[in-house]
């Protein structure tokens, strides 16, 4: 009878891990759904950078306009880890949910700001002060979203499948951008120039606005993953210290591994229209048609490649060709798009470009949460992504505008990449591999 008890408890606890924890597609929709219409608010601006560096940023050069515009972009990522500090921490404690709920609303605010925003010739610089202020909250909103949004896709599903959940996280960015890049090549098609940037690119942010009923409600139907502790009673027991709150080397190892993937994505997806525009003079249209290929790119392979990831238990191996691939191609693809003019070979070379990062986004998702305990896993997760995102990815364009115009190379922006795998695959060798960690 014994023995029969003891099998019966195994048999449950084994069917415990390997069912989903609490409805894992509706987790992956609300989810999905939710930081497709956060991502979008925070990156269209990217795709009329140059556009939005005429209205708010007048200067004597195009390039100086481009880069203080760009500059705009970059500090929207400086308030990216208060937010994940602030929110993570919610998340851990209060609940995902609760953590989700909030970062919608703060998005909601910060597009509001900018979308309404009187010009520089309107308002002079408090025009710009307000940008400046939309930028800083959406940032502090993206800041706690991903970690949590991937923390909660981790958590709904089995350890068998979650690199295909997790891989919707990223796929749900490709998805933003095709938007996003989409709408920019709509309005670049219909109107005139002029119309574009009086009035034209408040456009898309003036869309994103729907990201405040829709997204709150695509939020309440999400489930919660977070088991909250009984009430304890009987005399205080002291505050744990930072050790049981994060696990500061991993955070370290992670935001490290973070850097050939974020430089990789703002460069090829996000950058890359500004990029084709004020550096190859690629008319307006044809930069965002390859923007939206390389968006797509990263929406469909996505999950195909985490199913590819989970059904071989892939996580170091599969990430070490996808860190190694775009340092060893960045600067042939790059060669090949300023001795280029042909749009359909420009699309296919930043496809390729972009290939890699989609293949190991969700076994890369998944080895960095498999990395943190469940207590301090939406935390951990959101720093380590918040910090390398606003360390090497906010500021891509940035440097990489600033590389082109101070070496007059227009190569230049190969080289910040190669810089990024370096320090990628140093830390993917000492990051801990936790495959299927409960």
């Amino acid at each position: 009878m014994t023995t029969l008890h003891s099998d019966t408890r195994l048999a449950n606890d084994a069917m415990a891990v390997e069912q989903p924890a609490v409805g894992s597609r509706r987790a992956t929709v609300a989810c999905a759904l939710g930081n497709a219409l956060e991502m979008y608010d925070f990156t269209i601006y990217s795709f009329f950078a140059v556009v939005i560096a005429k209205n708010f940023f007048p200067a004597q050069s195009p390039v100086a306009s481009l880069l203080m515009s760009l500059t705009a972009f970059g500090v929207g990522f400086l308030m990216r880890p208060v937010g994940a500090m602030v929110i993570g921490r919610l998340a851990d404690r209060k609940g995902r949910k609760a953590a989700l709920t909030l970062t919608i609303l703060l998005m909601t605010l910060g597009t509001a700001l900018i979308a309404f925003a009187p010009s520089y010739q309107q308002a002079g610089v408090y025009g710009t002060v307000m940008l400046v202020i939309g930028r800083l909250t959406q940032g502090f909103s993206a800041g706690g979203e991903i970690g949590t949004a991937s923390v909660l896709l981790m958590e709904s599903t089995t350890p068998r499948s979650r690199c295909a959940s997790v891989s919707w996280q990223a796929a749900s960015q490709g998805y933003a951008a095709l938007v996003g890049a989409g709408i920019g090549l709509l309005l670049s098609s219909i109107l005139s120039t002029p119309d574009l940037e009086d009035w034209g690119w408040r456009v898309p942010f003036l869309i994103g606005l729907l990201i405040g009923p829709v997204g709150l409600y695509i939020r309440r139907c999400m489930p919660e993953t977070l088991e909250q502790p009984a009430p304890k009673r009987g005399p205080a027991v002291a505050k744990p210290d930072w050790r049981s709150v994060i696990d500061l080397r991993n955070t370290v190892l992670a935001t490290g591994l973070m850097a050939s993937a974020t430089i990789g994505m703002y460069l090829f997806i996000f950058y890359m229209p500004s990029y084709l525009i004020t550096t190859l003079h690629y008319p307006q249209r044809s930069a965002m048609a390859i923007a939206c290929v390389a968006a797509a790119c990263l929406a469909v392979i996505s999950p195909i490649a985490g199913r590819y990831a989970d059904r071989h238990r892939l996580r170091k191996k599969l990430l070490v060709w996808t860190v190694a691939l775009p340092v060893i191609s960045a600067w042939p693809a790059f060669w090949l798009l300023s001795h280029t003019t042909d749009l359909y070979a420009a699309m296919l070379i930043v496809a390729l470009l972009v290939l890699p990062g989609c293949v190991g986004s969700g076994a890369f998702f998944a080895m960095i949460m498999e990395g943190f305990a469940k207590p301090q896993r939406a935390l951990g997760t959101s720093v380590s992504y918040s910090f390398g995102v606003t360390l090497f990815g906010g500021f891509s364009p940035l440097i990489a505008t600033w590389l082109t115009s101070a070496l007059d190379d227009p190569l230049a922006p190969a080289f910040y990449l190669l810089a990024g795998g370096a320090i990628s695959l140093v830390c993917l060798k000492l990051f801990p591999e936790n495959t299927g960690r409960t």
